[in-house]
């Protein structure tokens, strides 16, 4: 190998962008370190592999693979879905140029990731949502509970004049009302205080969830555990982390339950996997731990999925709205990131927490 070629490798090598070279066959030549990690194969072991072994899009894309070393035609796709041989879905930009050496024409392939730079942009519409609902939530309860606090106390004094001890049943209701009010203020304000972070198996959490909604269940709901042993442990208060799983759960068991046609026995599944190289906010984490709640019931309507980490937001006549708020609450305050994907008969809910945590968010 020449100073030149010697060279021309360590510039692939550290490029950021993902980089692959194909023979005329479609078979794998080259590929660069950030194409290992975004496909997550090894160049080394898959030289020689055929495209579609790598990953796959359509057979359309294939044809403009061929089209391409046949016309020497170059080609740009935009927001193309691949499928790696790992089962993970990548949105992506490509970019194909035919090369021509000794006689063959190959073909480079650019690929640029847009899953990040899409989840990013999500993100941050959703975190200033979630701000802005905030803002209102905390001025909202600021003019409700003033009024209540002096309502309360007219209320208190009202019930000392009373000459019949039989009308204070009516400032009693008055006060156990702007009680329970002042209480559903709190709760959507949710807490202040800082997780109590300690090393904590994440398995540990879905077993004390799993045990509780068994026991509320009482056999109607099967739950099935697809956990991977080797994650290690998390730095995470544990009661929160609880809390928040168990909301999701819980309103999963509930849809189960007000289901009106069968569908079968209810089924909740919560799975464990670990993500590498996987972006939370304007941070990549080299390794974080995805916790998946899924379940089989009448999904989520299409018109409340953009809101329902709102507070009051509930698809149920008798539900408060507040649980799923906080929830992302405190997946939040644990640097992490939650997301909903669901349609009728299988809805997930996705917790992503990153293995390397800084301080708490407040």
């Amino acid at each position: 190998m020449t100073i030149n070629d010697a060279l021309h490798r360590l510039l692939l090598d550290n490029l950021t962008t993902a980089t692959l070279l194909l023979n005329s066959q479609l078979c794998l030549e080259y590929m660069n370190p950030a194409a290992e990690m975004l496909l997550a194969v090894s160049g080394q072991r898959s030289h020689g592999q055929f495209i579609s072994d790598l990953f796959t899009e359509s057979p359309e894309a294939l044809s403009s693979l061929r089209q391409a070393v046949e016309q020497a035609h170059p080609f740009n796709k935009r927001e193309a879905v691949l499928t790696s041989v790992t089962g993970q879905t990548l949105t992506v930009d490509y970019a194909v140029t035919p090369l021509f050496s000794m006689g063959e024409t190959l073909l480079l392939l650019e690929v640029h990731p847009r899953d990040r730079l899409l989840r990013i942009t999500k993100e941050e519409a959703q975190l200033s949502k979630q701000e802005t609902t905030k803002l209102l939530v905390r001025g909202l309860a600021h003019e409700i509970k003033n009024p209540l606090g002096g309502i309360r106390g007219a209320a208190q004094l009202l019930s000392r004049e009373l000459p019949n001890e039989e009308l204070k049943d009516y400032t009693n209701v008055i006060i156990e009302e702007a009680d329970r009010l002042r209480n559903l203020v709190d709760r959507m304000l949710g807490s202040n205080k800082l997780p109590s972070l300690s090393m904590t198996n994440v398995h540990e959490v879905l077993e004390r969830v799993a045990n509780l909604i068994e026991a509320e269940s009482q056999g109607s709901i099967t739950l099935v555990r697809d956990y991977d042993p080797s994650i290690p442990d998390l730095l995470i208060d544990r009661e929160q982390m609880i809390q928040a799983v168990l909301n999701i759960v819980r309103n999963a068991m509930q849809a189960i339950a007000g289901q009106k046609h069968d569908m079968g026995l209810g089924r909740i599944s919560l799975r464990t996997r670990t993500l590498r190289q996987f972006t939370i906010g304007h941070t990549r984490h080299r390794l974080v731990v995805k916790v998946e709640i899924i379940d089989n019931g009448p999904g989520i309507p299409p018109e409340l999925q953009e809101t329902i980490f709102y507070p009051m937001v509930s698809g149920r006549a008798d539900g408060t709205g507040l649980g799923l708020a906080i929830t992302q609450n405190i997946i939040s305050q644990h640097q992490g990131l939650i997301e909903c994907e669901s349609y009728p008969g299988h809805t997930v809910f996705s917790i992503f927490l990153p293995l390397e945590q800084g301080a708490p968010t407040p």
